[in-house]
């Protein structure tokens, strides 16, 4: 009889853990950069369904040293994305609302975060 209530028990602990929703591990959807390329033209990037809640640092433009931050950038993702003008989410910084928040060439950055 104990084993049975047991059985009945951790079945039930079971279930609801499947039935508590979890938090979402990525923002879903695009989102789009524009850096120059190698041969000097512009190079559009997209992110797809990037992670939430931690900071990107863009590795076409990583290297503050090494040539221009990226602009341009497109956010077609469900998620708030702040771009930031240093690596590791350092530097000014500027909020893209979802789906339709863009900023202009003048819009630069080196790393992004979504929340």
């Amino acid at each position: 009889m104990r084993l049975r209530h047991a059985a009945v028990a951790a079945f039930g602990a079971f279930t609801l853990l499947l039935t508590v929703p979890t938090s979402a591990s990525a923002a879903t959807g695009e989102f789009q950069y524009t850096v120059t390329g190698l041969d000097g033209r512009p190079l559009r990037v997209v992110l797809e369904d990037p992670e939430s809640e931690q900071c990107i640092t863009l590795p076409e433009v990583a290297d503050p040293g090494a040539g221009s931050p990226a602009h341009s950038p497109r956010n077609r993702t469900t998620s708030t994305a702040t771009v930031f003008t240093e690596p590791g989410c350092e530097g000014d910084s500027f909020t893209l609302r979802p789906i339709t928040g863009y900023g202009s060439a003048r819009l630069q950055l080196r790393s992004v975060v979504f929340s």
